[in-house]
Parts: structure tokens; C-alpha cells; sequence
């Protein structure tokens, strides 16, 4: 996310503060912070979008009121509207995911990117609609097709984030990367030196296969570097318990027992 500029929230005249602070809160889910008002209809700021926001305020904070989509988009290279009603604009149509990958190819060239969004009631004018590079639309059930506001960012939101962070938050992802190669080879051939002294590979011609099977064995563990340690540890605590062993045995037989 670093090298990368998320794509503005332009809200066209936005009625109700509390849908301003629902976009707000889903707009920090995703990693967008840039959220634009083109005239709202109870002006700004408005304690309720606080309220709705979730704690998302940096969002809210950081919101500029504009008079037209015009002023709005107007340091904006890429900005695409978002819109379920057919127009009279010869505009490609894109969904949320194809038009995510048009602003992640931008962003990452260094454009400026935004989504426009329009009221809740009436839309998107055709004439603002005309000054973007094209239009987005959701693919919802038709019997339905009704989204409120806040959802519509957050799927377009969505999609954008899965481009940016093509893997699972860090909670869910694997641990540490896999050991290097000759940490595995030296902990391989520190439990191939033991089990030699131990006379597991019998017979002595089986050696070569034997050790090869253990070694695919371990391999599919897919040890980590502390994990190799550890491993080695046990080789080690063993091969300690089967020298006690060899010398009690010994003293044993010392003793004529």
C-alpha cells in the first residue's frame, strides 16, 4: 500500500450524514482514506456521520466539500462512475473487479485515481458521468437491484484491496518462511550421523535409499530456521540418553553383572 495512492470516494450530493459515515467506516476497512463531497445536501460537517463512522474519524477529518464533480475530479487522471442505470454515454461498462485492475495499473504508473459515486435518491447526472473515463456497475440480481450507498464503496473498496494485498491479512497468513536449504542439510545429515551410530540403516547397501526417504519425509514438514534448531535439539538429547545408556552398559559389563 505504500507505493500506492488509493483512488479517491467522490460522494455527488450525498443526503444523509449517517450514509457518509458508513462509507467513511468502510472505506478504512479497505485502506481508502480520500473521501470527497460534491455538495451535500445538509452541508458539512455533520456530528451524525461521526456517530456512523465506527471510529473510522481520520476519514471524516480529512473530508473536502466541493461545489461541482468538476472541482471534485479535477486533479484526478482515471475516475470512473459507479452506476446500476442504463446511460445515454458510450462509456465502457466495467464491473467493480475489471475497473480495480484499470485504477491498480494506474495508481501503480502514478496516476490519480477516484470512484464517484451519486446521491441516494437520484443518481448520477449523465452530464458528471460524461467527465469520467467510464462507468461501473455491480452485478446483482435484477429482482433486486437496490444497494445502499455505503455497500456499493465497499464492494468497489473490495476489489481494490484484493489487487493491492493479494493474500490474507498477516493474522491468517502462514509463520515464519521456510528454513534454508543447508540448515536442512545440515540437520539431515546430524540425524544420518546418529542413526549410522545407532545401526538404524541396515542393511548397510539400504543407506542411500533409506536416507533419501527420510529426507523426503522431513522436506514436506517444511521446517522453519527455529524449527531446525529445535529438531537438532532432539537429535542431540537423544543421541546424549544413547551414550548414557552405552556407558552404563559398559560399566556393567566392567563389573562382570
Amino acid at each position: 500500500m505504500a507505493e500506492l495512492t488509493p483512488p479517491a470516494v467522490i460522494l455527488d450530493k450525498p443526503q444523509m450524514a449517517d450514509n457518509i459515515g458508513s462509507v467513511a467506516r468502510v472505506m478504512a476497512n479497505f485502506g481508502l482514506t480520500d473521501l470527497r463531497l460534491v455538495a451535500p445536501r445538509d452541508g458539512w460537517p455533520q456530528d451524525r456521520a461521526w456517530a456512523t463512522a465506527s471510529g473510522a474519524d481520520w476519514v471524516l477529518e480529512g473530508v473536502r466539500v466541493f461545489d461541482t464533480v468538476a472541482e471534485a475530479i479535477a486533479d484526478l487522471n482515471t475516475v470512473f462512475a459507479t452506476t446500476a442505470r442504463p446511460r445515454e454515454t458510450r462509456q465502457p461498462v466495467r464491473t467493480p473487479r475489471e475497473a480495480s485492475r484499470v485504477l491498480y495499473d494506474d495508481t501503480a504508473s502514478g496516476l490519480k485515481a477516484g470512484l464517484l459515486f451519486g446521491g441516494e435518491r437520484a443518481g448520477l447526472e449523465t452530464t458528471d458521468i460524461a467527465l469520467t473515463s467510464g462507468i461501473v456497475t455491480i452485478p446483482i440480481d435484477p429482482r433486486h437491484h437496490s444497494l445502499n450507498l455505503a455497500q456499493a464503496v465497499a464492494i468497489n473498496a473490495y476489489e481494490w484491496r484484493t489487487l493491492v494485498l493479494d493474500a490474507p491479512p498477516p493474522k491468517f497468513r502462514e509463520g515464519e518462511p521456510p528454513a534454508s536449504s543447508d540448515l536442512l542439510v545440515g540437520m539431515y545429515e546430524h540425524l544420518e550421523s546418529e542413526l549410522d551410530a545407532g545401526g538404524f540403516f541396515h542393511p548397510p547397501e539400504k543407506k542411500r535409499s533409506m536416507s533419501q526417504n527420510l529426507r523426503v519425509m522431513l522436506g514436506r514438514a517444511a521446517f522453519t530456521e527455529q524449527e531446525v534448531a529445535t529438531f537438532r535439539g532432539v537429535i542431540h538429547a537423544l543421541s546424549k540418553g544413547r551414550g548414557r545408556l552405552l556407558a552404563r552398559m559398559a560399566e556393567k559389563k566392567a563389573r562382570g553383572e
